[in-house]
């Protein structure tokens, strides 16, 4: 069966690294269900234009409105096989920490965690209070993989767009799904 994966985004800073993650998801053949925080948009439209949530609903298999607690994404019933929540705001992060499934995107979340499915999470804030730092570790003791987008830098990125695109890969590949040459792998030709 087509693999499936729920893309969370939030208000936090790195649209750029939610599209690049749903086009390599895209062109892995991955089936995607995009989920957009209330917060999202207008960080969105600052990053990546007007036409920035567009690009994003456009580059997904499935879109659905944060505030349809009702869709499909919603109950453990749906064949999911991860979720990605990229970027991911400390807003988002704390509810998802406390099971506060006040949205979809965090309903979703919940749903991945209670169902024992993979949950990778980029959180993006810096530098990082105890309150931010407890929370990760909720989560992570609740079997979510959480993924700062930090860059490898080993793979000499000359681009930044060449970071964005390993920074994706790495998240891609944690969810399950093979970035197959978007993701640089130590000890391999660059």
């Amino acid at each position: 069966m087509k693999k499936r994966l729920i893309v969370g985004v939030t208000g936090a800073s790195g649209g750029v690294l939610a599209l690049e993650t749903l086009r390599q998801l895209g062109r892995a053949g991955v089936e995607t269900h995009l989920v957009i925080s209330p917060g999202a948009p207008a960080s969105i439209a600052h990053e990546l234009g007007e036409d920035g949530l567009g690009r994003l609903a456009a580059s997904a298999s499935h879109v659905h409105a944060a505030d349809n607690l009702a869709a499909p994404i919603a109950s453990g019933s749906f064949r999911a096989d991860a979720m990605i929540v990229v970027p991911c705001s400390m807003r988002t992060l704390a509810a998802m920490a406390h099971g506060l499934g006040d949205n979809l995107l965090t309903r979703a979340a919940d749903v991945a965690l209670k169902e024992k499915r993979r949950l990778v999470v980029a959180p993006r804030e810096a530098p990082l209070h105890e309150g931010h730092i407890e929370a990760m570790l909720r989560l992570a003791r609740m079997g979510a993989i959480i993924a700062p987008p930090v860059p490898p830098f080993y793979t000499r990125p000359s681009t930044i767009e060449q970071m964005i695109s390993e920074i994706a890969a790495r998240l891609v590949n944690w969810a399950g799904v093979d970035p197959g040459d978007s993701m640089t792998r130590w000890g391999e030709d660059a």
